[in-house]
């Protein structure tokens, strides 16, 4: 049960961003779009979690091995395979690949894969270094051992059982807009972003992404939260059981890491302090 449901500001407020004022360029009014509690928002590295969720899934039903290596399930990845990465190497952020490559350079999927598949640690793996690149390869895995695509799997096994019927990877209509893209901030020219995915490497693979593309709204979020606070289930639908959710929180976390001060600031703390309180 939601206990308060507001929304403020605007979905749609700029028409573009100008440079020479480097200012934002006002809609007119009647122009504008204001939020509601309906609004989706582009939920960018909170995929992650959905990601991972779905690969715990698969780890629960016996499909995927933590510990197993990525060479197992994608022995055309060369690189992964040679320095024997593990899923829960990626899945913590410990396989020591890079933060990201410019995949929305190359040409076509055919260059981009190539990438993934030849892109080879560049620091020490079991140290922690964020990487979408992780989650990029745990995708490959899981599309790889299910012979679904990601969005199928995020669809049927978390979002469908629970009911967030306004979540789900772009393009999406009603979208609050992200911003004015181009460079040099950022990373390719593609004008106000609205319903399409912003980071640019998952624009480039086509809005589905292991490490960003879904969109949703704040309601869908609560749904979601509380099906993990709960044990792995909201209402008559489980998605997880809670051994496994357990898995999936404890520190340092599966895709993502909980209670960060950098992040939350003054509301850190309560996790580091009663860890079992959080779940």
């Amino acid at each position: 049960m939601l206990a308060v449901e507001e929304a403020a500001g605007w979905a749609v407020r700029y028409a573009a961003y100008d440079p020479e004022t480097d200012a934002g360029v006002e809609l007119p009014a009647e122009s504008r779009v204001p939020a509601t509690v309906e609004t989706p928002f582009d939920l960018a590295s909170l995929t992650k979690l959905f990601t991972a969720v779905a690969a715990v899934q698969q780890i629960e039903r016996g499909t995927l091995g933590i510990d197993a290596e990525v060479g197992a399930y994608l022995t055309d990845f060369g690189a992964a395979a040679a320095h024997r990465l593990t899923v829960r190497q990626l899945l913590t952020h410990t396989s020591g690949l890079r933060p990201e490559l410019p995949l929305y350079d190359c040409a076509d999927d055919t260059e981009r894969l190539a990438l993934l598949r030849a892109e080879a640690p560049v620091g020490v793996p079991g140290t922690y270094c964020y990487s979408d690149l992780n989650m990029l390869l745990l995708q490959q895995v899981l599309e790889r051992i299910t012979g679904r695509g990601l969005d199928v799997l995020v669809r049927d096994g978390i979002t469908r059982p629970l009911g967030m019927t306004a979540t789900g990877f772009g393009p999406c209509a009603g979208a609050a807009a992200t911003e004015d893209q181009r460079r040099p901030w950022a990373k390719a020219d593609r004008g106000m972003l609205r319903g399409v995915v912003h980071d640019e490497n998952a624009w480039a693979l086509g809005g589905v992404a292991g490490h960003a593309g879904l969109f949703s709204t704040g309601r869908d979020l609560a749904v979601f939260c509380r099906a993990l606070l709960a044990g792995g289930a909201h209402g008559p639908a489980r998605i997880l059981g809670p051994d496994f959710v357990e898995l999936l929180l404890t520190a340092p976390g599966l895709g993502f890491a909980l209670d960060q001060p950098w992040f939350m600031g003054e509301l850190a703390g309560r996790g580091a302090a009663a860890p079992k309180s959080v779940r």
